[in-house]
């Protein structure tokens, strides 16, 4: 799947809003320009991709259903 096809999926089952799985999406980008990217650029981008994922912490805490429900 590359992420054109992704980002479609994406869009079909409302994932648009899911922040986890924007950054599957931009893993997904950022693997596709691996070759055009300097080692430094990729390591920069990746660890970028993974520090806004430590951020999101437990903001899903209590909402359980409403945020990891699936194809509703």
């Amino acid at each position: 799947m590359n992420s054109r096809d992704l980002a479609q999926y994406l869009e079909t089952v409302d994932g648009l809003h899911k922040p986890w799985l924007l950054a599957q999406l931009r893993l997904k980008k950022l693997q596709e320009r691996r070759s055009s990217l300097s080692q430094a650029e990729y390591i920069a981008e990746l660890a970028e991709i993974q520090n806004q994922l430590a951020q999101l912490g437990d903001w899903w805490v209590g909402r359980e259903d409403e945020v990891f429900r699936q194809g509703r």
